[in-house]
């Protein structure tokens, strides 16, 4: 055999050995490293995550307010006539977002944003308010809109769909002058009002009884302490301070009569007040035309409010406690009690009517505008009753002349004219109870006589409202015993005022002169053919 110097053989059933064993070992470390590192992973994701989620640098402590529940409205019978409703709502909170004008368009590329909500989101932005606050942006998203926003919520930083409670009215504008309305708080609200107890709350009452009992509505506000990550999303609750919610209240509406009394006025302007005499109690309370109160929840667009508020029609007016309007008949049984009771006339006195009266020594004359073609030359003798039935103009005329100015407003005074003496009516004016003090007050003039005769016969200077007319027609059938006019039955939690006590009765008729006087005002329906208002 021949060996070549330097060489040496191979042995190949070794090398093999050795290639295998390196090769297992290196696998073995790897599937070891790949063991520890998947089970750290698990541990981390899955077994320890909340406890590194809840102390990750991005994660926030923030105090939130909570509203309680604004207090429920019902009528004597249990109707709901204001209730609220669940409905979601799309917020931004400013800080965690990658900038206001990026968020809105990427809003608007996923649901439909109106520039009127535009604008208004930048108005509540530049309101101010505390770090990380969410603003609303789009009110009453619907399910499908919301179900959006949340499948991209990845994509939308700073935003987030909230479920809310929104005031909604279920008889609409059938109620909205006596119940009133709620609106997005505004700059103006939050500067008269106590901003801790509103920091959580959207609405406050604008009209009608939502504004008149809005402290008793909206009850008082809570917080929470809560954790939240990067997007604002609450990890856990901290700590809580329940909220109270606001109280209920049973107003003496009764919500039947109410449709009556719309559905009678029709589409003519007007109003109707209906009142329990015993209680006081506002039973119905219409003005038309009307406006729908859940218009108002949202936020009414610009061009909505502009439409109501520049309407011939005044449906924002409240005409049943507003609207001031000569009483025409309808006075004339205080003026005819007025004089009977101070024995300026008795109901055996008589006069002669021709259609027309003149003052003594003067000569214009002042007509009975009321009268009909067979009625030409008046209606002859009349006695008290005899002319609230028949509306003699001339009997009151010359009533009101010897009864003077003085004496008859201060009787008319008595049944709350040139006042309010509604307990909770919202917005409610006085009237006008005119006498000489206020003549010259108001217009630098003298009272005349022939002024006394015009308000003989509710006209002239004299203005009631609605309201009030209805309390002189519920003073009427308690005979001089009456209430102030009030809204409120009853609250589910004790009232934090006393009650007003009642007015005093009306002194100077008599039990009989009463009866008398609503007996010629029962013909004025069942005999009279020419008044009008008795």
């Amino acid at each position: 055999v021949k060996v070549i110097p330097g060489r040496q053989l191979k042995n190949t059933r070794a090398e093999a050995r050795t290639f295998r064993l390196r090769a297992w070992t290196l696998f073995g470390i790897a599937v070891g490293i790949s063991t520890i590192l998947v089970g750290r992973l698990f541990q981390l994701q899955v077994l320890e995550y909340e406890f590194y989620e809840t102390r990750s640098e991005h994660n926030r402590i923030e105090v939130q307010p909570v509203a309680g529940g604004r207090g429920l409205i019902f009528d004597r019978h249990g109707v709901l006539l204001a209730e609220n409703r669940s409905v979601s709502s799309l917020e931004v909170v400013e800080e965690r977002t990658t900038g206001v004008v990026e968020t809105i368009n990427a809003v608007r590329g996923l649901i439909e944003i109106q520039e009127s909500e535009i604008e208004a989101f930048h108005r509540r932005l530049a309101r101010k308010r505390r770090p990380y606050q969410s603003v609303p942006f789009k009110l009453r998203l619907s399910e499908e809109e919301a179900a959006v926003i949340r499948v991209n919520g990845h994509l939308l930083p700073g935003v987030r769909v909230s479920s809310v409670a929104a005031r909604h009215y279920p008889l609409g504008e059938i109620v909205s002058h006596a119940v009133g309305s709620v609106r997005r708080i505004t700059v103006d609200d939050l500067n008269r009002l106590d901003r801790s107890q509103y920091a959580a709350t959207r609405y406050v009452g604008r009209r009608g009884i939502e504004a008149f009992y809005e402290s008793v509505l909206h009850g008082d506000v809570g917080y929470r302490r809560v954790e939240v990550d990067v997007r604002g999303r609450v990890i856990r609750q901290l700590e809580l301070s329940a909220p109270v919610k606001g109280g209920d209240l049973r107003l003496h509406l009764d919500s039947r009569l109410q449709i009556l009394a719309y559905n009678a006025l029709g589409d003519r302007r007007g109003a109707v007040v209906a009142i329990e005499p015993g209680s006081g109690g506002i039973l119905a309370m219409v003005s038309r035309p009307s406006y729908n109160p859940n218009l108002f929840v949202s936020g009414i667009t610009v061009q909505e409010y502009r439409s109501l508020n520049n309407s011939r029609d005044l449906p924002l007016f409240n005409r049943a406690v507003q609207g001031q309007y000569a009483p025409g008949s309808t006075f004339k049984p205080i003026v005819g009690l007025a004089a009977v009771s101070k024995g300026v006339t008795s109901w055996d006195e008589t006069i002669v009517d021709p259609g027309w009266f003149k003052l003594p020594g003067q000569q214009r004359i002042f007509r009975d505008w009321s009268w009909t073609p067979e009625d030409a030359g008046g209606q002859g003798i009349v006695d008290l009753r005899r002319a609230i039935y028949r509306s003699s103009n001339v009997y009151f005329y010359d009533l009101a002349t010897r009864l003077k100015v003085d004496a008859l407003s201060g009787f008319a005074s008595q049944f709350g004219l040139g006042s309010d003496t509604a307990l909770d009516v919202y917005e409610a004016v006085d009237g006008i109870l005119p006498n000489r003090e206020w003549k010259y007050g108001v217009r630098g003039e003298d009272w005349y006589t022939g002024d006394t005769v015009n308000m003989g016969i509710g006209q002239g200077f004299l203005l009631v409202t609605p309201l009030q007319l209805a309390t002189v027609a519920s003073v009427f059938a308690t005979r001089g015993q009456w209430k102030h006019p009030r809204m409120l039955f009853s609250r589910d939690d004790p009232p934090t005022n006393s009650t007003q006590s009642p007015p005093p009765p009306i002194s100077g008729p008599s039990r009989k002169d009463w009866e008398l006087m609503i007996d010629a005002m029962e013909e004025v329906v069942h005999r009279g053919d020419r008044g009008r208002g008795g």
